[in-house]
């Protein structure tokens, strides 16, 4: 097929209400400095006096630290400060909401540092500030260590028996929201119920069970973690660095440093990629403690190693499964049980999971336990729709099983359980408007689907599959400042870390209210101090939530100039109206930026502002479909063709989206195919850099052909959807379905490497 063809079906909008500005396409503000390299990310931050620190690691998965002795890189020339866990404030044992979900302030603390004990190969344990980075490395090595090393435990189903050695001592389990008194790897146990599954499976006449297992995996940003910090003589704190949440990071500095709010302020710099890697707290802390020591700023940044090998990839699981069905593909019950690996510390994504793994179906009956569980590897962390993954390559593949036990299409049984309006999850939530029918239709009529797969040749099978996916999104709390300039233009504020072009979305909502052209709103990324409170840049809010900001702050500046107006004409400001960027009453009529031009005749500069904290983000739903190719010789998967149909409510800006659903499709490729932490026996992980964890390449990828439907989320005024975490949820069960198809083989693991495929296949034994 032709470039240009593929590239003009990739490019598909199925759209809804039309406005000026948004649903257009102007380049992005920030695109320019990216280009050229003016942008400023996290290590590229250079301050006065600026000085160099580097982090010790645990080379053991599970030990006792017995002695610490650092006087001999204290005196090496040219170290100006070394800390430990110990010179850290003793941290609370409690839990509190400190960015995406609660966690246990002590945990937090111990993650940065450890103390008494390391949970993990790669758990910081010293770090020193020198006059350069490389005399920092030299004065690691002089850091005495004695180990009393402990049994690990490395895999989720055998951390979760009564014999596997326990990772803490403080650690019991909490049963239904409540404490068992067990001291136990298994941190939590929760369940979901709805309806009554012992009868939904006496009623049913086909009954499915599987049972699957995932890998650990990482998020891949290209950019390492990085924090600058300056601790100045009047005890203020300045961090800067590349972050998905700078209040967040605020927030978690505030714990781990007992120091007050109002003595902080973080800087968000450019972000080279998170997906929710980035929202954890790990060198900032760190370096504070550094720069108080030494009296200077310092910088610190990870390695590739260290960032395998010290911070929070998501979680691998064991998932079992149960659905029952009517001959006529209706499902009358699931349960299904998750265990997923928190790592060192509670808190793994399992409890999404749970919410997401049964969610785009409408079933009566439903019964759904999850465990979280630790374990000797790095504490896991949000990867993007975290737990939904996982969770869909199980479910998704069920229904894959059960449409072919039926001689059914599998859209077709998707759509007749699928959830629409007023479906209750299991989790209990109950749908309002959502577009899981439509991304099913839109799949089902799409001229890929329709298209018959080709003939199989050179001995290599050909073979296509679909899934579908769900992510819940959030909202919560963002602020937005705008100020009007006498040219008609207006400047921007917000404390949303931009990672995918938000700063135009955001931008292109007040430009809306305003009617102005998204190129005269002038949006900035400011630090804490300078703008309300805004959570993280995850969770697929930004767009939604902030533009909710950017929208009521755009209105507030409506307001204030309908009063500027009505001063100017000397008129009852309750008689102005404004639409498509006028203002009117009687036969009075002036423009936006006219009017914007005379304010410092009708009182003076004009800011408006919003802080919000909405709760009608609304759930978003994709469709995929994937061709591929497999080698029965070598087990090597080639993807020939692949579309995503996702709904995204209202496309703000529709090329931002596209990028996303590709992103987030190719982000899943990887997870499903190849990407892996693989640990030997000791704990220690034997891939640790992008020349061995293996992502995908452009030359393992086809176009990701795209469809935006959009089904408008009425939680908001444009109808936005998140879109961000969605892509990556199907990817894996679509090309398992789609191997199936080719070779006959179910997978029921995660990656299905080549070596996973001759495994099943017989061609080589199983490790």
């Amino acid at each position: 097929m032709r470039t240009a063809d593929r590239l003009s079906r990739s490019n598909q909008v199925l759209a809804t209400t039309h406005y000026r500005v948004v649903g257009t396409r102007p380049i992005r503000h920030d695109g320019v400095d990216k280009v050229v390299g003016r942008a400023v990310y996290g290590a590229d931050f250079k301050i006065a006096g600026l000085i160099h620190g580097r982090v010790l690691r645990s080379p053991h998965a599970h030990a006792r630290i017995k002695m610490i002795d650092t006087s001999r890189a204290a005196a090496l020339p040219g170290v100006r400060a070394v800390i430990t866990g110990r010179d850290f404030p003793e941290a609370d044992d409690r839990w509190q909401d400190l960015g995406e979900g609660n966690v246990n302030l002590k945990h937090l603390s111990d993650n940065v540092m450890a103390t008494d004990k390391v949970l993990y190969r790669g758990h910081p344990v010293a770090a020193v500030a020198a006059n350069s980075p490389h005399v920092a490395e030299e004065a690691l090595k002089l850091i005495d260590i004695e180990w009393e090393i402990l049994p690990s435990v490395l895999d989720v189903r055998e951390a979760m028996k009564d014999s596997a050695p326990l990772l803490h001592d403080n650690v019991t389990t909490q049963e239904f929201g409540k404490d068992t008194g067990k001291k136990s790897n298994i941190a939590q146990h929760f369940r979901h119920e709805l309806g009554d599954i012992e009868k939904g499976f006496a009623e049913a006449d086909i009954i499915i069970e599987r049972e699957i297992t995932t890998a650990t995996v990482h998020q891949g940003y290209i950019e390492p973690h990085n924090a600058t910090a300056l601790w100045s003589a009047d005890d203020s704190i300045t961090v800067w660095g590349s972050t998905q949440g700078a209040f967040p990071v605020r927030d978690q500095l505030v714990q781990v440093l007992k120091h007050p709010i109002s003595k902080i302020k973080v800087v968000p710099t450019e972000i080279g990629g998170g997906f929710g890697g980035k929202i954890p707290l790990y060198l900032q802390p760190i370096a504070a403690l550094l720069s108080k020591r030494s009296g200077r700023p310092v910088k610190v940044l990870m390695s590739r190693s260290d960032e395998f090998q010290g911070t929070g990839p998501s979680p691998a699981s064991w998932i079992k499964a149960r659905l029952g069905a009517k001959k006529d593909g209706r499902i009358v019950a699931i349960d299904s049980t998750l265990a997923m690996e928190a790592g060192a510390y509670p808190g793994s994504a399992v409890g999404a999971a749970a919410m997401c793994m049964w969610a785009p179906y409408d079933i009566p009956n439903g019964r759904i336990d999850g465990y979280d569980v630790v374990c000797n590897k790095p504490r896991s962390f949000a990867y993007r729709a975290p737990g939904a993954t996982q969770a869909a390559f199980a479910s998704e593949m069920m229904l894959d099983e059960l449409a072919e036990r039926m001689g059914m299409d599998p859209i077709e049984l998707r759509l007749k359980n699928s959830a629409k309006e007023g479906t209750r999850r299991i989790d209990g939530p109950v749908y309002n408007r959502v577009g899981a029918v439509e991304c099913l239709e839109v799949a089902k009529n799409h001229e890929h689907y329709r298209t018959p797969l080709e003939p199989n040749r050179d001995g290599k099978k050909r073979g296509r599959g679909v899934a579908h996916g769900f992510w819940f999104n959030v909202g919560l709390a963002s602020s937005c400042s705008i100020s009007v300039n006498p040219d008609g233009t207006i400047t921007l504020i917000e404390g949303s870390t931009d990672i995918g072009g938000s700063r135009t979305s955001i931008a292109m909502q007040a430009a809306e209210v305003l009617g102005i052209a998204a190129e005269d709103v002038r949006p900035s990324v400011v630090d804490t101090d300078s703008v309300g409170f805004t959570h993280v840049t995850g969770g697929s809010r930004t767009t939604y939530a902030t533009g909710l900001a950017a929208y009521e702050a755009a209105h507030d500046v409506v307001r204030q100039m309908k009063d500027r107006a009505a001063k100017l004409w000397e008129v009852d400001s309750a008689t102005v109206s404004f639409a498509d960027g006028t203002f009117t009453t009687g036969s009075h009529r002036i423009g936006f930026k006219d009017l914007a031009g005379k304010l410092g005749h009708t009182g003076g500069p004009l800011t408006g502002s919003a802080n919000v904290d909405p709760g009608g983000h609304g759930g978003a739903f994709a469709t995929m479909i994937c061709d591929l190719e497999v080698d029965p010789e070598t087990g090597k998967v080639r993807i020939l063709r692949w579309t995503t149909v996702q709904d995204a409510g209202k496309a703000i800006h529709p090329s931002y989206v596209e990028g996303q659903l590709q992103g987030g499709t190719v982000q899943g490729i990887g997870w499903a195919l190849n990407e892996e932490y693989v640990f030997n026996r000791d704990g220690a992980m034997t891939n640790p850099s992008f020349l061995d964890y293996r992502m995908p390449l452009t030359y393992d990828l086809p176009m990701i052909d795209t469809v935006i439907v959009e089904v408008p989320n009425p939680g908001h005024p444009y109808g936005v959807r998140g879109v961000g975490e969605v892509p990556i949820v199907p990817p894996p069960a679509a090309i398992a379905a789609a191997i199936h198809n080719a070779i006959g083989i179910r997978m029921n693991r995660l990656p299905m490497s080549p070596r996973a495929i001759l495994e099943d296949t017989g061609v080589i034994p199983r490790e």
